[in-house]
C-alpha cells in the first residue's frame, strides 16, 4: 500500500493505552482532538509523545467540551451562541485553542485541522466563506510563527455536500499567504460506507485526485465505520478484495488502496487488531479495475 496506518483516537476508551499499543505496532502518526475522550485525550497522549518524539501528531480546533467552552467564555474568546453549540471557528478561539492544545500535548502539533467547518451555524454562503477564511488566516498566522507545523480541514460532509472543495481551500490559503501557504492536509471518511470519494476518483476527479495534485495529504477517517463495518460485509464482498482476509482487513484495504489516500486512521487498543491491520496494509494496493468494481457495486 502507499497509504500507512495511523492511530485515530476518537473511539478509544483508553487513549494512552491505544497510543502505546499503536506505537509498538509501528504507527508513526496519531490524530486527536481537544474534545476526544471527554476532553482528556490530548493530556493522555502527552507522555507517549514525550517518550517517542519521532511520532507526529495532529489535533483539531472547532468542537469543544462544556468545560472548555466555559474556560473560553471566561477568557473572552468565545461568544455565548458558540458556547451553546460548542463549536467555533472564530480567530480568537482558534488561537486560544492552539495554545491550549500545545500545553496539553506537551509539544507543537504537526497539523491542526479545522474540525467540521460545515457544523457552523446556518447562514449565507458568503458568511460561511468569510468564517472559513478568517479561521484559515488564524492558522496561517500560527504556522508562520512556528506554533503549529501546518493545518488542514477535517470534515464529515463538507466535500460530499459541496460546501467546499480543494480548489476553494487552496484559493483561501493563497489569498492569505500566497504560494508559501501552510495548508497541508484534508481528512474525510473513506470506507465501504463512504465510497463517494473513491467513486469520484475512479471517474478522474474529486478530493482524492485534487488534493495530491496540490501537494495536500489525505487522511481517511472512519475506515471501519465506528467498528460496525466488518459485521456488515458479506463473504462475497470480502472475497472481492482478496483471499484469506478477515472482514476487518478487507474493510481497511479499500481506503488504503484509494488513490491519493496517505494515512488511514484506525482506532484500537488491541495488539492483535494492529498486527492484522498492518499485515493487510502491507499487501499490494487493489488495482484500479477492482476498486472501480467495488465503487460501482457498493456506492449505489
Amino acid at each position: 500500500m502507499t497509504a500507512t496506518l495511523a492511530l485515530g483516537t476518537y473511539h478509544c476508551p483508553d487513549v494512552a493505552l491505544a497510543a502505546t499499543v499503536a506505537v509498538a505496532a509501528g504507527v508513526e502518526w496519531i490524530d486527536t482532538a481537544p474534545n476526544y475522550g471527554a476532553g482528556t485525550a490530548q493530556c493522555a497522549l502527552a507522555p507517549v509523545l514525550a517518550a517517542h518524539p519521532r511520532i507526529q501528531v495532529s489535533t483539531k480546533v472547532g468542537f469543544m467540551t462544556r468545560e472548555t467552552a466555559a474556560d473560553a467564555l471566561t477568557a473572552g474568546v468565545l461568544h455565548r451562541r458558540e458556547a451553546g453549540i460548542r463549536h467555533s471557528l472564530a480567530p480568537e478561539f482558534v488561537r486560544w485553542q492552539i495554545h491550549r492544545s500545545r500545553s496539553e500535548l506537551g509539544r507543537r502539533p504537526d497539523i491542526v485541522f479545522l474540525h467540521n467547518p460545515e457544523h457552523a451555524p446556518e447562514d449565507s454562503p458568503e458568511a460561511q466563506a468569510a468564517r472559513l477564511m478568517s479561521a484559515i488566516a488564524a492558522l496561517e498566522e500560527a504556522a508562520a510563527e512556528g506554533t503549529i507545523g501546518g493545518y488542514g480541514i477535517s470534515t464529515w460532509t463538507g466535500f460530499s455536500t459541496g460546501r467546499f472543495d480543494v480548489g476553494t481551500l487552496l484559493s483561501m490559503a493563497r489569498t492569505v499567504a500566497g504560494e508559501g501557504h501552510h495548508l497541508r492536509a484534508v481528512q474525510l471518511p473513506v470506507s465501504w460506507v463512504h465510497l463517494e470519494p473513491l467513486a469520484a476518483a475512479m471517474a478522474g476527479g474529486g478530493v482524492l485526485r485534487d488534493a495530491p495534485t496540490a501537494g495536500i495529504e489525505v487522511f481517511a477517517s472512519a475506515p471501519l465505520h465506528g467498528g460496525e463495518l466488518p459485521a456488515m460485509l458479506t463473504p462475497e464482498a470480502v472475497e472481492l478484495v482478496g483471499d484469506g482476509l478477515t472482514a476487518a482487513q478487507a474493510a481497511l484495504i479499500v481506503p488504503a488502496s484509494a488513490p491519493g489516500v496517505c494515512r488511514v486512521l484506525l482506532s484500537s487498543s488491541d495488539p492483535q487488531h494492529w498486527n492484522d491491520a498492518m499485515r493487510a496494509c502491507a499487501r499490494p494496493p487493489l488495482d484500479p479495475s477492482r476498486l472501480r468494481r467495488i465503487s460501482d457495486v457498493f456506492a449505489a
